[in-house]
């Protein structure tokens, strides 16, 4: 098939599509960045320059296209609630270029929207909570309205995905640490983050689009927990930097904008999510990537 990637050149993105021209798909891919073109090339993908802005330009690529993987996100989390926002007119651009055609559209979003049943692991199926709570919920909702309009819209709910080069929240963490001269958890540091590898994510990308089932939702979730203690400890080993808790009311002041996310418990399973694709994760363990982590200077 003929697949159009949004985020193409991002470091998900660049996976994904290694993977679906490795299983003899083609690859058209949004690229926002001109230096990034070549690499994208390299892999094997069309180049299609534009921004995620470009609504009527996201209209047409999926129109061209037999389907559509949506990873671009704009990760300045300074202004997280606006690019959630944005994400939502994305998805409807995106939506309306697939029409009514039965090809689908797996699109973006995180496992801690599905933290809603207490005492338990967000669980594919479990009620999302609301952008009040969760503005990254803009997606799903975006989503199940393209799904009422009779489009095949399913869901990939990703945790902190990590190699040795990035982890997601963890890495601009892992700056303000440095910042600070010290590394921190909140209070006892049982909070968990589940966590998959690179690798593994984007493997479950190809076989959820390849599954095309309406409405699904995965889980890309090797690790269901991984405690925040352990994190810091990992990268005060790595950076030879001291560890230390902090209370809830000093959070704000360590971790910047990180507060709103480092107090957190959001353990997720992904039990599901592999029994219907048969994905079984096969990398690093997040500890084991950040014991290895490639720093500048470190």
């Amino acid at each position: 098939m003929r697949v159009f990637v949004t985020g193409a050149t991002g470091n998900i993105g660049s996976a994904v599509v290694e993977q679906l021209v490795g299983a003899g798909h083609s690859v058209l891919g949004l690229c926002r960045a001109p230096e990034k073109a070549a690499a994208l090339q390299a892999a094997g993908g069309e180049v299609l320059h534009g921004r995620l802005e470009d609504g009527a330009l996201l209209r047409e690529a999926a129109a061209a296209c037999d389907g559509v993987i949506h990873l671009g996100f704009k990760h300045d989390f300074t202004r997280f609630v606006a690019n959630c926002e944005d994400d939502r007119a994305v998805i409807q651009a995106l939506a309306e270029g697939l029409g009514g055609s039965g090809r689908p559209l797996l699109v973006t979003s995180g496992v801690p929207l599905a933290n809603t049943v207490p005492g338990e692991p967000a669980r594919e199926h479990y009620p999302i909570v609301g952008t009040e709570v969760h503005p990254r919920a803009a997606t799903e909702q975006a989503a199940a309205l393209a799904a009422a309009a009779g489009v095949n819209v399913s869901v990939v709910r990703l945790p902190q995905v990590h190699d040795t080069r990035s982890q997601g929240l963890i890495t601009p963490m892992i700056a303000r640490f440095r910042e600070l001269g010290y590394c921190a958890y909140v209070g006892d540091g049982m909070q968990r983050w589940p966590a998959a590898h690179r690798l593994d994510v984007a493997r479950l990308y190809r076989l959820a689009f390849e599954r095309a089932e309406p409405d699904a939702k995965y889980h890309a979730v090797s690790e269901g927990g991984v405690t925040l203690r352990d994190t810091a400890q990992a990268i005060g080993q790595r950076l030879d930097l001291p560890v230390r808790s902090v209370d809830a009311e000093q959070a704000p002041e360590v971790f910047g904008w990180l507060a709103r996310f480092a107090g957190h418990d959001v353990p997720a399973s992904s039990e599901l999510t592999r029994r219907w694709l048969g994905w079984e994760p096969e990398g690093p363990s997040l500890l084991s990537d950040l014991a290895n982590l490639e720093v500048a200077g470190a």
